[in-house]
């Protein structure tokens, strides 16, 4: 009795689920979960590429002004 991992739990949980909102709508609850994760995914990416820009916009802020103060001195 160590947790959910016998056939027989997940089957009780499927039966549950398609007794709550029956046969026809357990496609389009999948469906706007797959939405959902892949809105997320994508969420995830920007959020990546914009600080992977900001890092690069720094670096290079940072390499100019070592530069400008090598050449200066």
């Amino acid at each position: 009795m160590g947790g959910f991992s016998s056939m027989s739990h997940w089957l009780i949980v499927l039966a549950i689920i398609v007794l709550l909102f029956g046969a026809k709508k357990i496609p389009e609850l999948a469906k706007g979960m797959g939405k959902g994760i892949k809105n997320f995914k994508e969420a995830l990416n920007e959020e990546d590429e914009k600080s992977d820009k900001k890092e690069l916009t720094n670096d290079n802020e940072t390499t100019k002004t070592n530069t400008t103060t090598k050449t200066d001195a």
